[in-house]
């Protein structure tokens, strides 16, 4: 079947208004304003019917709870990764079969890389103390704001690349960097968060109160009158300048494949908005990704000395995302592996 190629630029106006769309719709649904509403409406019904035991009720509600969480991350994993392949099936049929890999490939990089970040979120919930069944309120404003910075640096990051091409040195450099610190950092078990960058930089402008809030506010008032940043808030920062820190290492890792904003921009949306189902189905077995850092850490030494040698040697896209899926095929292979033996040697 051939592909139906524009040669206009018609083709990218109408995939914009796609994107908008498929984004706007299932963010929606994703973050609750129709389960909301749903919910509003039963909690009324249960008033009016009433009638069993409080504490059993509490209890049945919580078991719901987390049994609920479970289900619509799975189910909101699956269609963001879905979404992401219709997408991909549209770009085919109106770009050509390369722009399709391209996106994918950006796509597979950004969300591979948003997985290791997710080891970053747990730490930082554990040392703050923040309820499970609050975590989704800081990482659903934490995963809005950074798409506003994402699209910033992926123009920032294309605009320096296209008027000074010596920055590709720069960007491989900081990518085999990263990917030495990646191996030979040991993962930390608890933030210090009095010493946190981010958190230093909030008590310029906020007292804070680290200890005694347990609520989903983001700021608390005192009796008397002052005003406090809660544990919610300073999560919320700490989630902030974290994913920045991120971004500075991924986006480069893009534009070493392509520097199409729309396809870098896109990719990087898709995979960004499905990070916060994805950490709810996932949370409770990071540990068991054995392979991945180590995966990711070639994955970046991969392509930032691609980007080093590109004056002196030109490695194709064919063979650059058949080593990127390789790796990253490789890693989840051996970490599947891995609990599979770990799992029988338990149960000897």
């Amino acid at each position: 079947m051939e592909t139906l190629v524009f040669t206009d630029g018609s083709y990218q106006s109408l995939l914009w208004i796609v994107f908008s769309l498929f984004v706007g719709v299932a963010l929606a649904i994703d973050l609750g304003i129709v389960e909301n509403i749903r919910s509003r409406v039963l909690y009324k019904n249960k008033n009016k019917n009433k009638n069993s035991n409080d504490n059993q009720s509490q209890n049945l509600s919580y078991q719901e709870r987390n049994k609920k969480t479970f289900e619509h991350a799975l189910r909101w994993t699956i269609i963001w990764i879905s979404l992401a392949g219709v997408f991909s099936g549209l770009i085919f049929v109106s770009m050509g079969y390369d722009k399709s890999l391209l996106f994918l490939t950006g796509y597979a990089i950004e969300k591979s890389l948003s997985v290791d970040n997710m080891f970053v979120f747990v730490l930082i919930f554990s040392s703050l103390g923040i309820p499970y069944i609050y975590q989704h309120k800081v990482l659903m404003l934490g995963i809005l704001s950074a798409i506003a910075f994402r699209i910033v640096l992926i123009l920032a990051g294309i605009s320096l690349l296209e008027s000074f091409h010596w920055t590709i040195y720069i960007f491989g450099g900081l990518l085999v960097f990263t990917s030495i610190r990646m191996l030979v950092e040991k993962r930390e078990k608890k933030i210090e968060i009095e010493k946190n960058i981010a958190v230093r930089i909030l008590r310029k402008f906020i007292p804070i109160k680290l200890n005694g809030l347990t609520d989903n506010r983001f700021l608390h008032r005192t009796p008397d009158g002052l005003l406090y940043a809660t544990p919610m808030l300073i999560a919320l920062v700490i989630v902030e300048m974290t994913d920045l820190v991120f971004a500075l290492d991924s986006i480069p890792a893009i534009l070493a494949i392509t520097t199409d904003s729309f396809l870098v921009i896109t990719s990087n949306i898709f995979a960004i908005l499905g990070l916060r189902s994805l950490y709810f189905l996932l949370a409770g077995m990071m540990d068991k990704f054995y392979y991945l850092k180590p995966g990711l850490a070639a994955i970046l030494l991969f392509i930032g000395t691609k980007m080093l040698i590109s004056e002196f040697y030109e490695v194709t896209i064919a063979a650059s995302i058949a080593v990127i899926f390789g790796i990253l095929g490789a890693a989840i292979v051996l970490s599947f592996i891995r609990i599979k033996f770990s799992m029988m040697k338990e149960s000897r």
